[in-house]
């Protein structure tokens, strides 16, 4: 029912065996195609062989060092955003690849000031902020879902951010695209395990089939999020005291989606799997949904946004809307007052501390 997989298509394959000490150091020298670059610091180690840096190039200009070994991610980055970083000013750009030392493996991409998961727990956005961050997430996905390319980990910080002056962001990408591929492969059809487990579309969760629509969930997620503040992600067992690795932890992320979002379809059934139609008969049968969105106050979601999220949230990914739909979405342009209460002064202070 609720196995973990793989995540690498090429699963077959024996992984290497760790050597994590190996990779940059501070100050370590690298010659890409285009500028050479001096390593700041480490940002982010990764258990797939995996890590993150900040670096300058020679005209002292912050930039992202990505290095994996041993994986397909990181070129696949690469050659997504070759062929459609042009295409949009909303995917985070490729600006060079690393020829020297050629191991680790390594990309240079555009340094963004912050990810939309901090400056949501530092302060929660407006809903004009709100609007113009789903506006550039949908752009970028348009760009990827007219090719039939999913992205399969759009969440809050894989959405990056400049701080402007006259409003609080002044650019607004999204990342991370080294897991972007095409619904017609076999990764995709076979249903592997893709993004994070309160994150990922409840079909993504069963290991079903899953196309362009999982990254429309993955979007009406995030924007839920933008919406809560205060670090509060609507699916996240947390909230029911779970922890990643507990037996009921991924159980719980689908018994919140039908929480809220319930019942699941019988629609489901189409996909003839057993083992999801048990999973989803038990999780209807345990009664009514306690709390559909729709009854969801006022105080804490503003009617207008309560609206395109139930448009978005369709259990059945048949059900929901395309990016170019949303895009056209009277939302964007109605100006309904925020009637959303100001989080407590505890929680903001401790979000604002972060």
């Amino acid at each position: 029912m609720l196995h973990a997989t793989d995540g690498n298509p090429k699963s077959d394959e024996v992984p290497p065996e760790p050597s994590m000490a190996s990779f940059f150091k501070v100050g370590t020298a690298l010659r890409g195609r285009l500028s050479t670059y001096s390593i700041v610091k480490e940002l982010h180690r990764a258990a797939d062989e995996g890590a993150v840096f900040l670096a300058t190039n020679q005209n002292n200009e912050k930039c992202i060092v990505k290095s994996i070994r041993g994986h397909w991610r990181l070129q696949n980055e690469a050659d997504i955003l070759k062929q459609y970083q042009a295409q949009s000013p909303f995917l985070r750009p490729l600006l060079d690849e690393i020829v020297e030392p050629s191991d680790p493996p390594s990309i240079v991409l555009k340094h963004l000031d912050s990810d939309l998961l901090t400056e949501s727990n530092r302060k929660r956005l407006s809903r004009p902020e709100i609007k113009q961050v789903a506006k550039c997430v949908l752009q970028a996905l348009q760009v990827l879902h007219k090719d039939g390319l999913v992205h399969t980990d759009v969440k809050l910080d894989n959405i990056f951010v400049n701080h402007g002056q006259d409003q609080r962001f002044s650019t607004i990408q999204l990342g991370d695209c080294g897991g972007v591929v095409s619904e017609d492969s076999d990764f995709a059809k076979e249903g592997h395990l893709i993004g994070a487990a309160f994150t990922r579309s409840p079909e993504a969760t069963f290991q079903l089939p899953w196309g362009t629509a999982t990254d429309i969930w993955s979007f009406g997620n995030a924007i839920l999020s933008l919406i809560y503040g205060g670090d509060y992600h609507l699916f996240n067992p947390g909230i029911e005291g779970l922890k990643p690795g507990d037996d009921e932890y991924e159980l719980t992320v689908l018994k919140r989606m039908y929480k809220f979002f319930g019942p699941f379809p019988q629609s489901y059934e189409d996909f003839h799997d057993r083992g999801t139609i048990t999973i989803i008969n038990y999780i209807n049968n345990i009664g009514p949904p306690e709390k559909p969105f729709h009854r969801v106050t006022t105080k804490e979601v503003s009617p207008a946004d309560n609206k395109f999220i139930r448009r978005i949230m369709k259990l059945d990914p048949r059900d929901r809307p395309t990016a170019e739909q949303l895009l056209a979405d009277e939302w964007f342009t109605e100006e309904s007052e925020d009637t959303r209460v100001p989080l407590p002064e505890k929680l903001q202070a401790q979000s604002e501390a972060r």
